[in-house]
């Protein structure tokens, strides 16, 4: 058995009890909308999660602040222990419902709602919605988002607003603990700019920052014209790049231009580092065109709606450029912001292959580093592409040449170029490993071609699971095989943490279990 260190004890404690907090404040809810049957699975869910958290805490008080190695090995078994928790109101909710006790006096349900709600008997599933919201992906096991009941539409959507964010950073701003511990804990989340000198202050800034937005998201949707409670729940998850729906087809459900519109900066907004919100919040607006990242996320989110509106028009999927340019922006802004809201119907099916890997190079980019997104991230491909040419272009210069290589305003040296350059490389080449790894599974497990799924539906599918997007090109369900749903856990997992954090864990567990040395 791995004895766990005390310190990752504690901390794995302190986010389940961030949790519960969440999953009480979630009751409200249910007294809202009078749905008082999914009380009593919310009330457990949230005292299961409280006491294993405060036991926890309490077991392993007084250790020593996390490292670096454990801070990782936190972040990673952190964020699988909530989503494992985070699934019980989806499981507990499921179950009142299917066994219908009468004192709770559940409602009459249309049966495709009872279907939907059945899916989440299982644990694995529930598992997989959990993980799915709270890494960002969006990809569910229900098949009438609609029909579920309203407890468990908000659910989803809060959980997916608190992941965009981050669960640490949650956990440290309900949680402060000042020093040099929760600052290990924010970087190993994949972050690692800070707005202030103290990281307590940095994650407090941030959550107003995203609450200013969430609430300027909520208004902008409900002035399009979608109803009040749809703005609430599609601001959250759009603004968290997340993409769950209350609606059984996402926002092509609404078939407005206004509202897909209105959604584009929501989408943006996400894609962007807090840092720079902040900047800009603070007046200092030039950070719109001087920062590396926020430039190319306009660059390349431009260039994607051109491309794709371009294949478009020239595959006559639409009749016209203003449908294509229509459906292109949405889907590709959706895409690399991973996202994942579907304005375009099926998109394994009705889009050529070429834009369904357009799209798919969005999901595997993604936006700027510091914001909600998955994906390698920009910034990567920006060292990536402008160290290529350096090292490229020094070949044509004398050795006593001196060439400064600068990054995002910052000049460089040797070593630190080449620190910069390798962390982008490994970054990128372990994201295509396990993406093909992902691939591979899905060949092996479902018919493809003739009647079955396409190449690019794979690719497709497989690039929207890792990059926490949430697009389908309808191989994700509750009928698809369990050794897919755990591939996929896996993915979703990896692509919120950037893998390095999940690869720490996995070898120290493994080498606490005996498995190699």
């Amino acid at each position: 058995m791995v004895k766990w260190p005390r310190t990752i004890g504690r901390d794995l404690g302190r986010m389940l009890q961030a949790l519960s907090v969440i999953v009480f404040a979630s009751l409200l809810i249910p007294i809202v909308w009078q749905e008082y049957y999914a009380i009593p699975g919310l009330l457990l869910s949230g005292l299961i999660t409280c006491s294993v958290g405060t036991g926890l805490t309490k077991l392993c008080e007084n250790a020593a602040e996390p490292g670096k190695l454990h801070g990782m090995m936190i972040a990673a078994s952190g964020w699988f222990l909530v989503a494992l928790f985070g699934a019980l109101p989806f499981y507990f909710i499921a179950w009142t419902v299917a066994l219908d006790p009468t004192f709770l006096n559940v409602p009459r349900m249309q049966p495709e709602g009872y279907e939907t709600l059945a899916a989440f008997r299982q644990p694995i599933n529930g598992i997989f919605e959990s993980m799915s919201g709270f890494t960002g992906t969006g990809l569910t096991m229900t098949n009438r988002e609609d029909l579920l009941p309203r407890t468990l539409q908000w659910w989803r959507s809060f959980i997916e607003w608190v992941g965009g964010v981050g669960v640490i950073v949650l956990t440290t701003a309900i949680l402060a603990r000042p020093g040099s511990g929760s600052l290990t804990l924010y970087e190993s989340e994949a972050r690692s700019e800070k707005i202030h000198p103290s990281i307590v202050s940095t994650v407090q800034t941030i959550w107003w920052i995203f609450l200013l937005f969430t609430f300027l998201s909520i208004l902008l949707l409900w002035l399009a014209g979608m109803p009040i409670w749809g703005a609430v729940n599609h601001a959250m998850t759009g603004l968290a790049t997340g993409g769950f729906s209350i609606t059984d087809n996402s926002i092509g459900t609404y078939d407005s231009v206004a509202i897909d519109f209105a959604l584009l900066p929501v989408m943006i907004l996400g894609s962007i580092a807090f840092p720079i919100h902040y900047l800009i919040l603070q007046g200092e607006l030039e950070n719109i065109y001087t920062d590396l990242q926020t430039r190319w996320v306009f660059g390349f989110f431009g260039a994607g709606t051109v491309t794709l509106t371009a294949l478009l028009t020239f595959n006559q999927t639409y009749d016209s450029l203003f449908e294509a340019f229509r459906y292109g922006a949405f889907q590709f802004i959706s895409a690399a912001s991973c996202t994942g809201f579907q304005t375009a119907g099926s998109l394994g099916t009705d889009w050529s292959a070429e834009s369904q890997l357009t799209v798919s190079l969005g999901m595997v980019v993604g936006a700027a580093a510091g914001s909600t997104v998955g994906g390698i991230k920009l910034i990567r491909l920006a060292t990536l592409t402008k160290g290529t040419w350096y090292r490229i272009t020094n070949v044509f210069y004398p050795s006593s040449a001196l060439r400064p290589f600068t990054l995002d305003g910052r000049v460089l040296s040797d070593s630190e170029t080449s620190q910069e350059f390798e962390e982008a490389a490994i970054i990128a080449f372990l994201w295509m490993v396990f993406l093909v790894v992902g691939m591979f599974v899905l060949l092996i497990t479902l018919p493809i071609g003739g009647d079955g799924y396409s190449l690019q539906n794979v690719v497709f599918e497989v690039t929207s699971v890792q990059g926490n997007v949430g697009l389908s090109s309808g191989i994700t369900g509750a009928t698809m095989p369990f050794v897919l749903k755990v591939t996929f856990l896996f993915n979703m997992w990896i692509g919120r943490l950037e893998i390095i954090p999940v690869l720490v864990l996995l070898r120290s567990l493994f080498r606490g279990m005996g498995v190699y040395r």
